[in-house]
Parts: C-alpha cells; sequence; structure tokens
C-alpha cells in the first residue's frame, strides 16, 4: 500500500477453548507486530470459552482470560458461549477484575441487582472506545447476538444490535473517530445486514456462524471479515489513512491459516499457568454407584434414560426427551467424580420446558427409530457429542416393529397409563437445542417455552445420582421405554 498511514488489524472469533491453536496464534500476532509497531490492532470477536473443554470448565473461564492478556487484545466482545454460559458474577470477575483488557457490547445490558428499576450498563462492559494510535482514531464498537430468551433468565437484556450500531456510529463520529470498526458476535449473514442498514461502518469483524471469509467482503462501502472457527485461521486487514482526510482510503485482505506458523514458546507457560487447577476444581466426588450404569447413542440406556427422568424432574413435566448422544460414555461402578461428568457429557446444552402437542411428539419418536437419524453427526448450537443418538424418554412408552436393518416403526405410543393423543398439548422437559429445529425438529413447535438457566444436563445428572432414592430412580430408568411388539412390558431391564 502506498500513499498514506498503513495499518494492520488482527483478529480471532469462535476459538471455543481451542488451547492447542493459540501459540500458533500469538506467534502470527508478534510476527505482524515486528512488521508494523504502533500501527496494529488486535480484536477477538467471541465465543473463546467452551465449556466444553476441562481447562475452561474447571477454571469458569480464568484459563482463557490469562492467555487473552497474553495476546494483548484491544478489545474482545463476548459471544454467546460467554454470556450464556457463565453466570453475571462469573462474569463480573472474568471481565471486571481479571482481564486486561476492554470487553465491548453496546446492546447487552443487566437488570439491577435487586430487580427493580431501568436496564443499566455494566461498568466492565463498554459500549464502545476510541483507540489512538499511529496519529489516527479508530472508533470500535461490539454487538452480540441477541438471545433473549436465554439472556433473560441470567439477567441481561440484549437490545436491538441494529438500532445500538446505528447510535453507537453516530456517537463515535462525534467523539472524533476516523474509522469504525464493529466487533460483532451476529453471524454473517447479519453482518451483510448490518453494513447495508447502518451508515458509516468501515469494517465489520464477524463471528458466531463460524464463516471462512478468505477475502474480505464488501457490501456497499463496509467491508466483511470473518475468520472461521478454533482457530484454523485468524483475520488480517490492511488498512491504508489518508492522513489529511483521516478516511479509509483502501482495505484488502482476509483470513490467514495459523498451521504453518510456529509455535510461540512462551504461550504454553502462560496455560500451565491454571494447570491444576481444573482438576482440583473438578476432583470432587458427586455420587458413588453400586454398579455400573451403561450408556448407548444408538438406544436407550439406564444412563440415558436416568437423564431423561432426571429432566422431567427437574421441571416437574409430564414427560423427559433428551438425546442418546448427550452421552458419550457410561458410568463404572464406584466414586463418580464432576471431571468424570463433565467428561461423558461435555455440551454446554440448558434444560428447558414447554408444551408440546401429542402429533409433534409422534413425529420425533418415529424419526428416533429410524438408523440414519440416530447416527446422524453435527456440531454446533452447545451439542459437542459425535452424533445425535436416539430419543430417549421419560414418561412414556413406545410398542415398536423392526425391519431388522436397524429401523423400526412406532405401532402404540403412551404417555403414562394413557394413549398418546395427538391433538393433546403436554408438559415436556427436554433441552434447548431441540427449539433451534437441530436433531428432531418437530419438537420446536412448542409453545410457552421456559429456558432452565444456568443448569447443563451434567448438572442435572450430578443432582439425580446424588439423590438419596438413586437405586429406586435406577431400577425405574433399567425399564425400558421402547418395546418391541410381542414383548412384556414388565420383567425386563436394560441392566441385564
Amino acid at each position: 500500500m502506498e500513499g498514506g498511514l498503513e495499518f494492520t488489524v488482527l483478529f480471532t472469533n469462535d476459538l471455543h477453548s481451542e488451547f492447542e491453536s493459540m501459540p500458533r496464534i500469538r506467534s502470527l500476532f508478534r510476527t505482524y507486530e515486528r512488521e508494523q509497531p504502533g500501527r496494529l490492532l488486535r480484536f477477538d470477536i467471541g465465543d473463546h470459552m467452551d465449556r466444553m473443554r476441562m481447562e475452561t470448565e474447571g477454571t469458569m473461564g480464568a484459563a482463557n482470560i490469562d492467555i487473552m492478556n497474553a495476546m494483548g487484545y484491544d478489545a474482545v466482545v463476548p459471544g454467546n458461549n460467554e454470556g450464556l454460559t457463565l453466570t453475571a458474577d462469573v462474569l463480573d470477575r472474568l471481565y471486571g477484575r481479571q482481564a486486561a483488557f476492554p470487553v465491548l457490547a453496546a446492546n447487552l445490558v443487566r437488570r439491577p441487582r435487586n430487580g427493580a428499576g431501568e436496564w443499566e450498563r455494566v461498568p466492565w462492559l463498554l459500549p464502545r472506545l476510541v483507540i489512538a494510535r499511529g496519529g489516527v482514531r479508530f472508533g470500535v464498537f461490539g454487538v452480540t447476538a441477541a438471545f433473549n430468551d436465554f439472556y433473560r433468565e441470567l439477567g441481561w437484556e440484549a437490545l436491538d444490535p441494529f438500532a445500538t450500531a446505528a447510535e453507537q456510529v453516530k456517537r463515535l463520529r462525534e467523539e472524533g473517530a476516523d474509522v469504525i470498526i464493529a466487533l460483532s458476535h451476529l453471524g454473517l449473514n447479519y453482518d451483510r445486514r448490518l453494513a447495508e442498514s447502518v451508515a458509516g461502518v468501515d469494517l465489520i469483524l464477524g463471528g458466531h456462524t463460524h464463516h471462512l471469509l478468505e477475502k474480505l467482503e464488501r457490501v456497499g462501502d463496509t467491508y466483511i471479515g470473518a475468520a472461521g472457527r478454533s482457530g484454523s485461521h485468524i483475520g488480517v486487514v490492511r488498512l491504508l489513512i489518508d492522513p489529511a482526510a483521516r478516511r479509509l482510503v483502501r482495505c484488502e485482505g482476509g483470513a490467514v491459516e495459523t498451521a504453518p506458523a510456529p509455535p510461540d514458546r512462551e504461550t504454553p507457560a502462560v496455560l500451565r499457568r491454571q494447570a491444576g487447577a481444573p482438576r482440583a476444581a473438578l476432583s470432587r466426588v458427586v455420587a458413588r454407584l453400586a454398579r455400573p450404569l451403561p450408556a448407548d447413542p444408538d438406544g436407550e440406556s439406564a444412563l440415558g434414560n436416568l437423564l431423561a427422568m432426571a429432566l422431567r424432574r427437574h421441571a416437574a413435566a409430564e414427560i423427559g426427551l433428551v438425546n442418546a448422544g448427550q452421552l458419550l460414555d457410561g458410568l463404572p461402578a464406584g466414586p463418580v467424580t464432576a471431571e468424570r461428568l463433565h467428561a461423558i457429557c461435555p455440551s454446554p446444552v440448558n434444560p428447558c420446558v414447554m408444551e408440546l402437542q401429542g402429533a409433534h411428539l409422534r413425529q420425533a419418536i418415529e424419526e428416533s427409530l429410524l438408523a440414519e437419524r440416530r447416527r446422524f453427526s453435527f456440531r454446533g448450537f452447545g451439542f459437542r457429542g459425535r452424533v445425535l443418538g436416539a430419543l430417549l424418554l421419560d414418561g412414556m412408552t413406545v410398542e415398536t416393529e423392526s425391519d431388522g436393518g436397524g429401523n423400526g416403526r412406532a405401532v402404540a405410543i403412551r404417555v403414562g397409563d394413557e394413549p398418546l393423543d395427538d391433538s393433546r398439548w403436554y408438559r415436556v422437559a427436554t433441552i434447548d437445542m431441540f427449539t433451534f429445529r437441530i436433531g428432531y425438529p418437530s419438537l420446536a413447535e412448542g409453545r410457552g417455552i421456559i429456558y432452565l438457566l444456568p443448569e447443563f444436563l451434567r448438572d442435572l445428572l450430578a443432582g439425580t445420582l446424588a439423590s438419596p432414592i438413586l437405586d429406586i430412580l435406577i431400577a425405574e430408568a433399567s425399564r425400558p421405554c421402547y418395546i418391541r411388539t410381542g414383548k412384556s412390558l414388565q420383567d425386563r431391564s436394560i441392566i441385564e
């Protein structure tokens, strides 16, 4: 670039606690810093933390903040993995006391702790800031995905990101910003809409939907970048600023692969600072089992049925539903630690309760009897398992016929002692993932959905395993809910 002031903007997004990629990212950051000292900006666009990883779970995000401090970020925006999987008190500790970088989210506010009054801004959560570097004033603001059905359960309110963005652009211009950068954890389609509907944004650095833009996308006068997920790439944007007019005259770049970079030698030492904390925090014994509890992703099991039961009991529902793929393994006899529960149930998935019509339940059960659906593999929406798995039930029984090839058909479905009524609405405890039409789409047709935060599935399972009537619950969970035609409901057990 010639004829102006050159700057480089580096960014990461959706790292999801992929600690293995961070030494290479830091190495790249340092390389660019040597190339352009004093004219470099570094940002993270959210979902740096993922409680699937023991390092994050065992330190409640402190290990992530340590490495983010070492990266030298100029600002970060929290993603849904931070805002929705960690309580307000934990976020206050992480961002308010431990973080050495500004945290931006203009559209996120909190209800006062006494529950009264208007929504208010949290001191550590800034709507915007101006970064003066190399004689240029960069105006930066953050916006994050407005999952209010979840945020409100945790005491937050996510404002409309587009109206908020327009207000921030106006204020930043009033504050003398020469170039305006949006840190957006909204997803690519919303980033495009932001570029179309809000004038004055020069550059949008995006995340959330894990899109990889190897070259910047241009919408009108706005450029959009996104660097995939898990640290496979970082965003690298080159800016040319006219020093007289104080405006952006050229913007180019995209995403750069991290694999070729040599790992930074100092980063592992940063990671080791918290090395003992996760195991210490997760070593507590939550239950002791007299016998093993198996799990089976392709069908029901004692442990799987116990999880469905835990959901139903937690929400005082008629029916409990969960996919077997949430459990990666069973539990052996003996002590069960929090670490072991995290290992077999790592997904940051929350319970919810809703009303579902019988016809929607019937459709999901029929789909669960198809091998292709049970073995469907995906990641996202909190799910960190290998395959979707069978639909596990509590409060229902299903008589089935099998074709001998792994597929089945429901012959009769009962809720309690009564046949399933397709027109009746049932109170169902299930998981938030299903409400996004993931796995069993008909389960997203519910009404009156209430998300039960901050508990994860493993928290419910831990509470059930610690129950003083665990033996009774296990005996009940060991009776199958799916019965092949001609077989009796009595005298059968999943545990031989």
